[in-house]
């Protein structure tokens, strides 16, 4: 799926969790429509309105299509019903989220930036949430214009028709509403048929909602909100909820902070790319199952975990994906430290989901089986890996781009893990070493293809930062790798404080933390 730049609108709305409805039927009658005065503060049936926790996150519509939306209600255009399904304590939303959300955002101006979705991240809102969201108000006032203003127009005589009949809309347009009859369970399995026979949910949603009850789903939807936003684990026992957000909030520190931008100037880049919600969402299920995975391989997918009643299986999930990515990156004296820049990131600057995913499973793999030895062999070849990783990343990228995408995570964790064999045994790889250890050889044509045009494009210009950058970059003195010293990063004794090393700075080396703590002793 390319990647678009979507309006957060998930505040817009509460969610509520539909297992913790009762059964009994409600004597409440069926409204027919509800109109733009029903999502407005002071509203009486707004906080009855819930989305229910098998709702995808109202985060999937463009500036463009959130526009879209507001044209066709102030011009008496078709809008799809709204489909409800009522309990004895709420109105839950099976299909029309995104709509009533977006009327909720104009009559608010809050389309992720605002008061509302501030308090519902806690205060922590992305710049590119930011940035959307910018866009959105601009576009919405170009071509529908602000629902306060608009709203001033009812109470003047003096108004040209066009105003006249965006402000009427306010006043006088609704939306229809069908009902789903029946209980919870039945209401699950409409939202279910309704958005596999109509418009499609993503696969990655479609994942999460199926098993949201399980520790994968829960704690990949803790990670990728920093422990803010909806409370998915809010059933569980408040010790055990507090402990879900602080993990899950540092373990989004590690992954992906600070936030990516384009063109690259840092090398200060996030290990897992960047946090727009799928493709961040797609990393952490993977990164989870990897981490939490035995010698022999199980579980292997998000349902092959147990659904989870107390919280345990969410924190197992989370304490063990945390050991993982302490041993790429931190300060803990296992840290391997790599550097981003090397090993998850494309000749062009972006980061690639193949390439991290494969270097994850190759050490959650040698994790699980207690290879010690492999780390050892790793350190002592790091110096020749790296060299190798960033010579020929260009000719690495179209190998992996001449696989399944399905398969591109494993073709280069096996790539990954013979690269270092090959080296720790004496060995310098070539282009010809690299095009048939895959099996490639005729297949690939090696070099780098040369653009035409006169414009630097942005994947041009943050890969001549990155090269210039990496030479100039600090380098571990044990085992010479490139280190990441905004992440990880041990300061060493050259000579051992019981061999009479001082503490002064002629004495100090910078290291990985894993040569100081293993290597080195």
């Amino acid at each position: 799926m390319a990647a678009r730049s979507l309006v957060n609108l998930d505040a817009m709305i509460s969610r509520a969790d539909f297992a913790l409805q009762p059964e009994e039927q409600t004597s409440v009658d069926n409204i027919e429509k509800l109109g733009l005065r029903d999502l407005t503060q002071g509203s009486l049936l707004l906080p009855t309105l819930r989305k229910p926790d098998f709702q995808r996150e109202t985060n999937h519509w463009s500036p463009e299509q959130v526009v879209s939306l507001l044209e066709c209600f102030v011009n008496g255009d078709l809008i799809p019903s709204v489909i409800l399904w009522k309990s004895p304590f709420y109105l839950f939303v099976i299909d029309g989220g995104h709509r009533l959300s977006v009327l909720r955002a104009w009559a608010e101006d809050d389309f992720g930036d605002g008061a509302i979705s501030q308090s519902f991240f806690g205060y922590e809102i992305s710049k590119e949430q930011k940035r959307v969201a910018k866009r959105t108000r601009d576009l919405i006032e170009d071509r529908v214009g602000k629902y306060a203003q608009l709203n001033a127009l009812l109470q003047q005589s003096d108004v040209p028709d066009d105003e006249r009949r965006k402000g009427m809309a306010l006043a006088a347009r609704a939306l229809h509403i069908q009902w789903v009859s029946g209980n919870a369970e039945k209401a699950e399995d409409s939202f279910f048929k309704i958005n596999t026979e109509g418009t499609p949910l993503d696969s990655v949603e479609e994942l999460l909602l199926r098993n949201r009850r399980r520790p994968v789903a829960i704690a990949a939807r803790a990670v990728i909100r920093a422990g803010k936003g909806h409370r998915y684990w809010s059933v569980f026992p408040k010790e055990a909820a507090e402990r879900i957000e602080k993990t899950a909030h540092k373990l989004h520190q590690i992954l992906f902070e600070p936030e990516a931008k384009r063109p690259v100037k840092t090398l200060d880049l996030p290990l897992g790319g960047s946090k727009g919600v799928r493709t961040a969402l797609e990393v952490l299920i993977d990164f989870m199952i990897i981490a939490n995975k035995s010698q022999d391989g199980t579980p292997a997918h998000i349902q092959d975990f147990p659904v989870d009643e107390t919280g345990d299986g969410t924190l197992e999930v989370l304490e063990r994906s945390s050991r993982l990515a302490a041993r790429i990156t931190g300060n803990d004296g296992g840290s391997l430290g790599l550097h981003p820049a090397v090993y998850f990131y494309g000749p062009s600057g972006v980061h690639s989901g193949p390439m991290f995913m494969g270097t994850v499973a190759l050490i959650g793999q040698k994790l699980a089986n207690n290879d010690s030895g492999f780390f050892k062999k790793f350190t002592l070849a790091r110096e020749k890996v790296e060299s190798a990783l960033i010579e020929y990343k260009d000719l690495i990228a179209t190998i992996l781009q001449r696989q399944a995408s399905n398969r591109r995570s494993a073709a280069y964790e096996r790539l990954l893990g013979m690269l270092v064999d090959y080296i720790a045994e004496g060995n310098a790889p070539t282009d010809e070493w690299f095009v048939e250890s895959v099996g490639l050889k005729g297949k690939v044509l090696t070099g780098r293809a040369r653009t035409q045009s006169p414009e630097f494009s942005e994947h041009t210009k943050s890969q001549a930062f990155i090269a210039v950058a990496l030479k100039g970059a600090p380098c571990c003195a044990i085992c010479h790798g490139y280190l990441d010293p905004d992440k990880s990063i041990s300061y060493d004794h050259a000579a051992r404080v019981r061999e009479g090393g001082t503490g002064d700075v002629a004495n100090l080396q910078l290291t990985h933390p894993y040569c100081n703590q293993s290597m080195k002793n």
